[in-house]
């Protein structure tokens, strides 16, 4: 009888994968300023028009398949937006391998026994147990960038924000590439943080399936909305019903006094 860990689903394994990959890309742009140049170069540029990058995202497609043009274009694509950024944005992190050596503790992906940077065999159990099937899609972080904005500032954000994302849901795939930049940076600049992960999956997913992930966006972007425009409101009028009298708030219970010694004669 087997007690060992039972397999991940396919979409947990290619979550764990992928995760894997966009936390290495952070890791290695965090503590190399070439790596980060080379991987920055491929912004809006097509996979033939990038050698500099080969070096580093070619280990990490995946292998023993064929891959196609658009999967890889999509590893390329959010590499190259996740190093632009200012490095200062990025954290701090240790000092990274040399080159020719720094995926070797970190198998390649579309192997049994990928972990991302940091993983060891004694969590694994543990990680498999954790990590979600699906991540957070872009029209959440979108909803996000509204929601965190002050005052004035939250309606401009919103009509920004819903433009931009309606725009990106009826792109081709090449429009798609064309515009995420963009958007990614105007989420950056407002630290709005992106699942890169997760963008990773919808930009290889986008040509069979634009329809649902565009769906998935724009339903994460109005549900987060309108639970935030509901809390709100709910704290308007509590704050008013305070106001009014109408609504008693209980303070603090005052503490009974302790009672006298009793002195005996």
């Amino acid at each position: 009888m087997s007690t060992g860990t039972p397999p991940d689903d396919p979409a947990t394994a290619r979550r764990r994968q992928r995760l894997a990959y966009t936390a290495w890309i952070e890791q290695i742009c965090r503590s190399d300023p070439g790596a980060r140049t080379a991987l920055r170069s491929g912004l809006r540029r097509d996979i033939d028009d990038v050698p500099r990058m080969h070096r580093l995202v070619t280990r990490w497609l995946p292998q023993g398949r064929a891959v196609s043009a658009t999967e890889q274009r999509a590893y390329y694509a959010v590499a190259a937006m996740i190093a632009d950024r200012p490095r200062s944005s990025l954290g701090t992190a240790a000092p990274a391998p040399d080159d020719d050596t720094a995926h070797e503790d970190t198998a390649p992906a579309g192997t049994d026994s990928e972990k991302s940077p940091g993983d060891s065999d004694s969590d694994g159990a543990a990680s498999q147990k954790t990590t979600a099937r699906y991540g957070d899609s872009l029209g959440m972080a979108f909803a996000l960038a509204v929601t965190t904005g002050p005052g004035r500032d939250r309606e401009m954000r919103e009509s920004t924000a819903e433009a931009r994302l309606n725009l990106l849901t009826r792109q081709s795939t090449n429009g798609l590439h064309r515009h995420l930049p963009a958007a990614v940076r105007y989420l950056r600049d407002l630290a709005v943080p992106v699942d890169w992960a997760q963008l990773l999956d919808d930009l290889i997913a986008w040509p069979a399936h634009s329809g649902r992930i565009s769906r998935r966006w724009l339903q994460d972007y109005y549900r987060l909305r309108a639970a935030d425009l509901r809390a709100k409101a709910e704290d308007g009028d509590r704050q008013e019903l305070e106001e009014s009298g109408l609504l008693h708030v209980p303070g603090p219970r005052a503490q009974s006094p302790d009672p006298s010694p009793t002195t005996t004669a």
